[in-house]
């Protein structure tokens, strides 16, 4: 009863202006309550008798990552859109050397022979037209995961690869990490850097400026600009012929399928220099290395290494329903002023 008295006292106007403020501090926390009320959740599971690491977002698979020994290169397949559908494909004509998301280049190890990893399904053994098996000569293979940890909507993966080529002649190290965060509505953000380290001697990288992955993702033909997908840069530039060969921050990949627009975009992390892109209306495209290494050879020394980080957005809508743009800004460039030197 006493606090039945004390809501008399306050008389009508109070109450009401007492009912706005509750009203709009309601309004406004009810956002940020729906997106605690459903935050995504993360899972990591592993399936060591495939060789394979699945990424699921409440529950459902989203993306997974191949490692069998039996492969010619680690990749990333498949990798959904929010709705569900395949944006990637792991096996194209006529390139069946393309593997959906994957990272790779050619070099010469100690002044020796060509190697190219990019092209390590061909020194397989042939077991077809145009098909190739296991044992391969050269391969990208993963020796052991050194982190696998969730923590509600953020997962963190962090591996050791090598490089090896006349089937067990290490060339290279690499170490990759990968931060997988779920943004909600099915949508997600990867992290991924990877470095390598010439370990076993001088490394000489003599690939083309096209025939190297930095990475490379091969989009599914449903999603590729032969069938109605845009490609669109952060400068405004659409389509492969504006797009091929050009300086750009991130470029985006999108398409309308059944009523319903979704995309994925991968964004430069910047490193204070230019970077061109390959794009091809088929539906392969990704970042150059810095003009000084890309396209002419270069060396590592034995000890040097060489890194590469980059982000991909699968999201919602094309590149401007979908805010690319902004989210690059959210994703990229704050991120970039909050993080350690």
């Amino acid at each position: 009863m006493a606090g039945l008295s004390s809501q008399k006292t306050l008389g009508p106007m109070k109450m009401k202006g007492r009912v706005r403020v509750f009203l709009l501090v309601f309004l406004c926390l009810l956002p940020e309550a729906g997106l605690w009320a459903d935050a995504p959740q993360i899972e990591l599971k592993r399936d060591e008798s495939s060789a394979v690491l699945r990424i699921l977002i409440n529950s459902t698979e989203k993306l997974v990552y191949q490692y069998h020994i039996s492969l010619d290169l680690v990749h990333y397949w498949p990798l959904k859109s929010p709705s569900g559908k395949d944006m990637l494909i792991q096996k194209a004509e006529p390139y069946p050397h393309h593997r959906a998301f994957w990272f790779a280049d050619t070099v010469r190890l100690n002044r020796g022979r060509e190697v190219s990893f990019y092209n390590a399904l061909y020194s397989g053994r042939k077991i077809g037209e145009n098909t190739y098996g296991s044992p391969f000569c050269d391969h990208i293979r993963h020796v052991r995961f050194t982190c696998l940890e969730t923590k509600g909507n953020i997962a963190v993966i962090k591996e050791e690869l090598i490089w090896e080529m006349d089937g067990d002649v290490p060339v290279m190290d690499e170490h990759r990490k990968l931060r997988i965060y779920a943004l909600g509505q099915g949508e997600y953000y990867i992290d991924i850097s990877f470095q390598l380290t010439a370990s076993y001697g001088d490394v000489e990288f003599i690939s083309d400026e096209v025939h190297y992955a930095w990475p490379y993702l091969r989009m599914h033909p449903q999603f590729s600009g032969k069938n109605g997908g845009e490609i669109t840069s952060d400068q405004g530039n659409k389509g492969q012929k504006q797009t091929n060969m050009e300086y750009a921050l991130w470029v985006d990949y999108s398409n309308t399928i059944k009523g319903q627009a979704e995309g994925l975009a991968v964004f430069q992390w910047p490193d204070g220099k230019r970077h061109r892109w390959l794009t091809r209306e088929y539906g392969t495209f990704g970042p150059r290395r810095p003009d000084l290494k890309s396209g002419q050879p270069f060396a590592l020394e034995k000890g040097e290494t060489l890194s590469q980080r980059v982000g991909i957005l699968v999201h919602r809508g094309n590149a401007i329903t979908g805010k690319v743009k902004q989210r690059y800004q959210e994703l990229i460039l704050q991120k970039k002023r909050n993080e350690p030197a």
